[in-house]
Formats: C-alpha cells, sequence, structure tokens
C-alpha cells in the first residue's frame, strides 16, 4: 500500500491529467484549468454543467530546451511520430542507469508506437584529481565504434544489460572483452578493434563529459519528455502509469459534451465485455448529466477495449478509464447527481466513480449489493437488466493491494440504443 500512495502522489505532481477516484475512496478533487460551462440544453433537460480539467498539453519543450537540439546526429530509435519522446542522458557505467535501460526497453517492447527514445552520451569520466567511472569512456567509444557498424543499438544493451560482467574488469580486459562482443554480434573484429584505439572517438566521450558538467545535467539518468525535464520515479510500474495517463491525455476533451438526451426518450446500453453482455436501462430523469456523459463517451468509442480495473466482489466492479490505472478521466468534470428514491439498497445499480463532489468523469461502477455507506455521495444513473451473471463473473482485481496485476476483463465497446 505504502508504494501505491508514494506512486499515486508523484503522479499527481506530474501530470495534469483528471484523475477518477475509486468508489470507496475519497481523496481531495482534482483542480479546474478552466472555469465551468454549460453546453447547450437538450429538449427539457438542463444545460450540461461540469467543468474541464484538461487544458491543451505543451509539448514543444525540446523546441527551446537549453541542450542541443535533437537531430538525425542522434542516437534514436522508435517511430519517428511518436507522441512521447525520451531524451536520456546517460552513462554505460551507472548501475542505475542500467536499471533505467532495461525498463525503457520494456516500455519500448509494451508500446512500440508510443515512445521514441533519443539517446545521449554523459560518461561520468571525472578529472584526473577525482576519477569517476573508470571505463565509462571506453564504453562509448565501443559503442560509437558499434555504430560505425550500424550495430549502435546492439552494442547499447550488451553495455547495459551485462554491465555486471565488466565493470570491474581492468582496462585491459574491458578491451578483449569488448572485441569478444563485437564477435558475437557479427561485427568487424578488425575494424572494431581500430575504432577502440580511435583518437576521435576518445575526444568525442571527453567532449561529452565535459558538456555535460557545462550544461550541469542532474542525476543520472537524466530524463527529458516532450514537457521538459522529468524527475519521478524510474521504475517500470510507475512509467507504465505515468504513461498510460500521458497518452490518455492525447484522447482527452477540453470541453464539455453538448446535452443531447431527448425528453421522452428511454435509453439502454449494451456493455459488450469478453466474458457477454451487461444490459443497462439508464435513468435520465434522475442523472441527466451522468446519463449525457455516458452516452456521449460511448458514441465516441472512449470505453473500447477498457478494462474492469478494480473489481471487489461483494462490493463493486469498476470501469471507465482507458488508461487502466484508476487515475484517468476524460479531461472535464461534473458534479454528483442524487436522489432521495434512489438509494444503494441493492445489486446492479450502476453509478458513477469519483473522488470528489465535482469529479464525475468517465468511470463507473456496478454494485455487487447493498451498499448503503454510498448514499448520497455517488450518482446512481443505470441498474443492470441482463447479464448480471456477467458482473458476478468478472476477474477479482484490487489495484489498491499491489502493482504489476494481470490484465482484468475488458469492454469490447458499449452501445446505446434509444427507444
Amino acid at each position: 500500500m505504502p508504494s501505491r500512495l508514494i506512486i499515486l502522489c508523484s503522479i499527481l505532481a506530474l501530470l495534469l491529467a483528471a484523475c477518477g477516484g475509486a468508489p470507496a475512496a475519497t481523496p481531495p478533487a482534482p483542480q479546474a484549468s478552466q472555469p465551468t460551462s454549460a453546453a447547450a440544453a437538450g429538449g427539457d433537460y438542463p444545460a450540461m454543467q461540469c467543468t474541464s480539467i484538461s487544458a491543451p498539453r505543451d509539448v514543444t519543450y525540446f523546441n527551446r530546451m537549453p541542450f542541443a537540439a535533437i537531430s538525425d546526429a542522434d542516437w534514436a530509435r522508435g517511430p519517428h511520430d511518436a507522441p512521447i519522446v525520451l531524451l536520456v542522458y546517460s552513462d554505460f557505467q551507472c548501475p542505475t542507469c542500467a536499471v533505467f535501460a532495461e525498463t525503457l526497453n520494456r516500455l519500448q517492447a509494451q508500446y512500440p508506437d508510443d515512445i521514441r527514445l533519443v539517446y545521449r552520451h554523459y560518461p561520468l569520466i571525472g578529472t584526473p584529481e577525482q576519477p569517476l567511472n573508470d571505463k565509462a569512456a571506453q564504453a562509448v567509444v565501443a559503442a560509437e565504434a558499434a555504430g560505425q557498424q550500424g550495430m549502435f543499438w546492439e552494442m547499447y544493451d550488451v553495455l547495459y544489460g551485462q554491465q555486471a560482467e565488466w565493470t570491474n574488469l581492468s582496462a585491459s580486459e574491458f578491451d578483449d572483452w569488448l572485441a569478444q562482443q563485437a564477435t558475437t554480434l557479427g561485427m568487424d573484429r578488425t575494424d572494431f578493434a581500430a575504432a577502440l584505439e580511435s583518437e576521435e572517438l576518445a575526444a568525442q566521450a571527453q567532449a561529452a563529459w565535459d558538456q555535460g558538467q557545462a550544461q550541469a545535467l542532474g542525476t543520472l539518468p537524466f530524463v527529458i519528455t516532450n514537457e521538459g525535464p522529468y524527475g519521478g520515479p524510474i521504475d517500470f510500474d510507475s512509467l507504465d502509469i505515468i504513461l498510460r495517463l500521458k497518452l490518455l491525455a492525447e484522447r482527452q476533451f477540453n470541453r464539455c459534451p453538448d446535452m443531447q438526451l431527448e425528453p421522452g426518450v428511454s435509453y439502454t446500453a449494451t456493455i459488450a465485455t469478453e466474458r457477454g453482455n451487461i444490459v443497462v436501462e439508464l435513468f435520465p430523469e434522475t442523472a441527466p448529466f451522468a446519463v449525457n456523459s455516458f452516452v456521449f463517451l460511448a458514441q465516441q468509442g472512449w470505453f473500447e477495449d477498457v478494462t474492469f480495473h478494480r473489481v471487489l466482489p461483494g462490493f463493486v466492479a469498476q470501469a471507465g478509464d482507458p488508461s487502466g490505472t484508476g487515475y484517468g478521466g476524460p479531461g472535464y468534470a461534473f458534479a454528483i447527481e442524487t436522489s432521495s428514491n434512489l438509494l444503494f439498497d441493492r445489486a446492479g445499480l450502476l453509478a458513477m466513480a469519483n473522488s470528489g463532489p465535482t469529479s464525475n468523469g468517465s468511470q463507473f461502477f456496478i454494485t455487487y449489493g447493498p451498499a448503503q455507506h454510498l448514499n448520497g455521495g455517488y450518482s446512481i444513473f443505470g441498474q443492470v437488466i441482463q447479464g448480471m451473471n456477467v458482473v458476478e463473473a468478472l476477474t477479482a482485481r484490487d489495484p489498491s493491494q499491489a502493482l504489476g496485476l494481470p490484465p482484468g476483463d475488458q469492454i469490447l465497446n458499449i452501445t446505446i440504443e434509444e427507444q
């Protein structure tokens, strides 16, 4: 539990995305970045009252950063049009950097279309009076020598992946080790050996150290994103959550949906899941804002391939966050709508999850039974009329208890029927 809270605090400090809390939790409500607005009303239903909490993100930091502009001279892998670019200054002999390199490999494997890594050397050479990493410079030379044969990234993976094998070798032993790796990778060993002796490459490594010192780079790995320098957690689980929320921000809406409900029309929703369909009657008269938002998001495909990220047997099954983290929302928020005639007194009620009285977004939950302690705090906007057995069959999953959980059951899509 403590590690989960640390990660959540880091994410809230680093992101401006909407956060939808779990039904039983009451963290502070998200802060609005734009004033409350009222979208056009439809018929006799009130105008949609909500607050935009998602402003267009400034992702132009690379265009104004006080470092050399990213260019074709940089080593990079990942799509050129990836929405997330990570510029990393690092040292092959730095233990934390090796762990981070493995994390980046995992992230790029998981998000092959979404992340571009740009790598720059910052070997911690030190000075003759205060030397630091004794083989950092030669590791840079080896990587650049491999790059001359089109195998920079292969040597990058070897240097970081097998760091424990070479970091304590002598200089001559390290050269022998590098030559063996070049042979294993299929390089021309003669050309590689000659490059290891290159004064030009040695000067390049020294210049990278000098430049890093002049720029006062921080603790390694020093990471810069589209939005600026990044100083948050660098473990896989934390970065996975952060990246999911950053990718979700690409889809969020920065205005409230128009009121599109029609008076006298009945609305039902079919939630198609991996385990079967759940059919829900919606309650527009009781919770018009919640129903209108739910209908709008369903029609926008917001719920497609969304996981039931929180399933607590006997309590609730929760979904509606495309990031799957439990912290994501649609970019706008609206207030709770309650009725004294509609209480949490049975199974199958559909309600909005929130993290405060004005923070309804896209996350919803279905009850497994009475939950009287939720009365007055959450908008009930529907009732399961078919498929409660599907709800009861959903995989139990409590993200508050652990990280790295197996995938939950997915919503394939939600379709809306009007009668």
